[in-house]
């Protein structure tokens, strides 16, 4: 009994012995331990203030709403892991520091492989807010679908479609694949096709071309906005092509205007007598063999009959 009393006693002793040296070390560090306070405190603070403040520098950007937040919260919490190693330097635990590198290192590794393709259409997405080939509003073509973008997040483009159908892409095919952006230039030519009849005066045709053209679109004003030339000789008739320049920011209003053309042009060929020819497949009846076979088997059967 009295060995285990010693024991505990001269435990006890030890226990007192390191919670003073302890103590003697909290207060010697108390001025470091104090201000490593102040400072992870104070760099919280700030992050809320530099928060606001990046969003609202952002906001006279053409950057989208979504991509400007998660630019402004990536940089408060870089303030804050900034305060929060200063802290851990002011308090001499620069091999906690180490740790915690390595540590975040490995955890950001395996994320990353995790979430390989969330943060492919995530840095994606960034690429779209800062680049201008690409807004909201624009007619554009990717992946095979057409229409108009109406709204760019961090992981995917949204394209609604003539038919007014949704489409959503991701920002990582947008960037990777090739874009047609016809909303980028406010001009756009028109390709229009159509064959006379080979009975036509060639010379009339192609002034009433011209001249229909040019009364129906304003945006005719040179010859590089207006050219005509026959193509081919084709089965039924002499064809041509006409490309002409029109106001024009989506593919919807090309094809509004090729519409127009067409009607005008049609319109013009009526007055003018001028035929579009169509297709004709000539069924021929006197097939002379066929005669003569029914011929004969009129003639057996006559006999036959006799």
């Amino acid at each position: 009994m009295d060995q285990l009393k010693d024991q505990l006693s001269e435990a006890w002793g030890k226990m007192i012995k390191e919670l003073g040296s302890w103590l003697d070390a909290i207060v010697v560090n108390l001025p470091n331990l104090l201000l490593a306070i102040i400072v992870f405190v104070g760099a919280f603070f700030l992050s809320g203030y530099i928060n606001t403040l990046v969003y609202r520098v952002l906001g006279r950007t053409s950057m989208q709403s979504s991509v400007k937040r998660i630019l402004a919260k990536i940089v408060s919490v870089v303030v804050v892991l900034a305060g929060l190693f200063i802290a851990l330097g002011i308090l001499n635990l620069s091999k906690l520091l180490t740790s915690l590198l390595a540590g975040a290192g490995v955890v950001g590794l395996a994320i990353g492989l995790a979430l390989q393709g969330t943060l492919a259409n995530t840095f994606s997405g960034i690429v779209l807010s800062f680049v201008k080939y690409v807004q909201i509003g624009d007619w554009v073509k990717s992946n095979g679908y057409r229409g108009r973008v109406v709204d760019i997040d961090l992981r995917m483009v949204t394209i609604r479609q003539p038919d007014n159908n949704m489409v959503f892409l991701p920002n990582r095919m947008v960037v990777e694949n090739p874009l047609e952006n016809f909303s980028t230039n406010p001009t756009a030519k028109v390709f229009l096709s159509c064959g006379v009849g080979y009975s036509s005066d060639l010379d009339l045709v192609e002034e009433t071309v011209l001249t229909t053209l040019k009364s129906n679109f304003d945006t005719i004003k040179s010859d590089d906005d207006l050219i005509f030339y026959y193509t081919e000789f084709a089965d039924s008739s002499i064809n041509f092509e006409v490309r002409f320049t029109v106001n024009s920011e989506s593919n919807l209003e090309l094809l509004k205007a090729k519409g127009q053309a067409i009607v005008a042009i049609k319109k013009a060929f009526d007055k003018k007598g001028i035929n579009i020819p169509f297709p004709i497949r000539t069924i021929d009846f006197t097939n002379k063999l066929t005669m003569e076979r029914s011929n004969g088997a009129q003639e057996n059967q006559s006999e036959t009959e006799e």
